[in-house]
């Protein structure tokens, strides 16, 4: 099969990786979603029978308990709420990226 060329040169395959990239952090983002969720609702649930101050996150869930003595109990783990900002930020700069070099291939 012969190479796409447009006046001799060959034409770029496009940003088929960068796309991959943008949909497997944009999976990532969406299973870190599903865990925060899940530690909040599913294993957390019953800390507003057990505690009297009561911390709840929207985004991302997260309900913990903050006792008299300032211990945290519950909470969504630390690396978690890295990995939903950071696969976030990702998906959305490389799906930007894979956009505007699709825009710039067609119209080469």
């Amino acid at each position: 099969m012969a190479a796409d060329t447009r006046d001799g040169t060959p034409r770029p395959a496009g940003p088929n990786q960068l796309w991959a990239l943008s949909s497997a952090a944009f999976a990532v983002f969406l299973a870190s979603w599903a865990l925060s969720w899940f530690q909040a609702y599913g294993l957390d649930d019953d800390l507003p029978n057990t505690c009297d101050d009561v911390r709840r996150q929207v985004f991302p869930t997260d309900v913990s308990c903050v006792s008299a003595d300032r211990t945290v109990t519950g909470g969504t783990p630390g690396w978690l709420v890295v990995l939903f900002f950071a696969s976030l930020v990702v998906a959305v700069l490389s799906g930007t990226m894979a956009s505007a070099v699709s825009s710039a291939a067609r119209r080469r």
